[in-house]
């Protein structure tokens, strides 16, 4: 009696450890599966923590390719030290040959000219800078290289490609947005007519975080060292170095808190589409976007119609015309299923809007070389700026109003079957399955 007893103990004793192990077991699992789910969202809040912002700044608006080649030109006349530039391509036509012999120039009287441009991006434009012309460059006393040439197996050099537009010069202005080199920034192109984006210049320290994007990629790809304090001034009042450039008339001139978002190697990964996210998923009352590859990521689009539940006025503009095929078409459909759930959507019709900007709650605006879409969101290199600045906001904000109000129709379930035959809806629908790839 005692003995089966004891045994019985034993055994319930048994079954109780059995039952706590499978309790811990299955403990290990929930803890794994909260790891997997929650530190991306841990991880990518301290990607954006990390961001640096600088509050001394202040910055001027482009919306035109004349207005920016124009300040950019002066600019580089003015140069006495070093000139940086970092694009995705330059176009070999009468704005490069300009650009370059402005370059040249400046080799003659002692400037250090650096230049770096991509590869694919070169490749892929009608009037690719060739062998010939980089020789002669080189020759001038321009030093220039081109980041990942296509070769044969071509599929290796899909990604990532350098998709960011940089000038440094002397350390103490700096130039990006989403221009490159060509002259169709100026005269615009025959099949879509005018060519509308938007760049800015920079001034204050804000312009050493640019600086230290381009030199760490430099160092990167030619293998060599360029760095010391000659490269970084520390603030310096432009207008006391560069005059006849476009001034910043804003009354926060000066005191503008700007965070470079740089997307490159050695850089926090996939930072650009945390950055839209995080602005995206905080915003309040309004969002207003302009992009011309408006091909998303399920994130983004997520959190689009999450921000309409919650009250936001979301706004987006996108071109009606494109100088990519199949893309309108994936920006057709996502445009639609966004229509669908309150988001306004606004096609362009005054020419090609190549503008990446976004702006929040009237206070913070994105701008830089980011498209939406899976490229720039997930594997190219690209340089945007995060403003926090009231004026600066509203420069952009009333560039998005007068193109709105001006230049735009809205979608409706009504304009979206009287613009869009059933066989173009199509298009759009079966064209999207290749959004994750464009």
């Amino acid at each position: 009696m005692c003995k089966y007893n004891k045994d019985k103990k034993i055994n319930n004793n048994n079954k109780l450890f059995s039952q706590l192990g499978m309790c811990q077991s299955r403990f290990k699992h929930i803890l794994l599966l909260s790891l997997l789910f929650v530190l991306p969202s841990v991880l990518r809040a301290a990607q954006t923590d990390s961001l640096v912002f600088t509050t001394n700044n202040r910055i001027v608006i482009f919306k035109s390719g004349q207005e920016k080649f124009s300040d950019l030109f002066a600019a580089i006349r003015q140069a006495k030290k070093s000139i940086h530039l970092e694009y995705f391509n330059f176009r070999n036509d009468s704005i490069s040959a300009a650009l370059f012999s402005l370059l040249e120039q400046k080799t003659e009287e002692g400037v250090k000219v650096r230049a770096i441009f991509d590869g694919f991006g070169n490749a892929s434009n009608n009037r690719p800078l060739r062998r010939r012309h980089l020789d002669s460059l080189n020759r001038h006393g321009i030093e220039i290289y081109e980041f990942d040439p296509l070769r044969f197996p071509y599929v290796n050099h899909i990604i990532p490609r350098d998709h960011r537009k940089i000038v440094v010069i002397d350390g103490i202005i700096a130039y990006t947005g989403g221009m490159n080199v060509a002259d169709y920034y100026i005269k615009g192109k025959s099949e879509f007519g005018a060519w509308h984006d938007i760049h800015a210049r920079v001034e204050g320290d804000a312009v050493g975080q640019l600086q230290k994007a381009f030199l760490d990629f430099w160092n990167l790809w030619t293998q060599q060292n360029i760095n010391g304090a000659q490269f970084y001034p520390g603030y310096c009042d432009a207008t006391q170095e560069f005059s006849h450039l476009a001034s910043d008339t804003c009354s926060s001139a000066g005191r503008k808190r700007i965070a470079v978002v740089n997307q490159g190697p050695g850089c926090p990964k996939k930072i650009i589409h945390t950055t839209f996210l995080q602005l995206i998923n905080n915003a309040k009352t309004q969002i207003q976007i302009i992009n011309p590859y408006f091909t998303l990521c399920h994130h983004i689009r997520r959190a689009l119609k999450q921000a309409v539940k919650r009250g936001v006025d979301v706004q987006v503009m996108v071109s009606a015309k494109s100088d990519i095929p199949i893309t309108p078409r994936i920006v057709e459909h996502n445009a639609h299923r966004l229509m669908k759930k309150g988001v306004k959507i606004y096609f362009f019709e005054g020419g090609f809007h190549h503008s990446k900007i976004m702006m929040v709650d009237s206070i913070y605006s994105f701008i830089g070389s980011a498209n939406l879409d899976s490229r720039s969101l997930s594997f190219d290199y690209e340089c945007n700026l995060l403003i926090k600045d009231k004026p600066t906001t509203e420069v952009l904000q009333n560039i998005f109003k007068k193109d709105r109000d001006e230049k735009c129709w809205l979608l409706t379930p009504k304009t979206w079957k009287e613009k869009f035959k059933s066989s173009r809806r199509f298009a759009a629908w079966f064209w999207q399955w290749l959004a994750p790839f464009v």
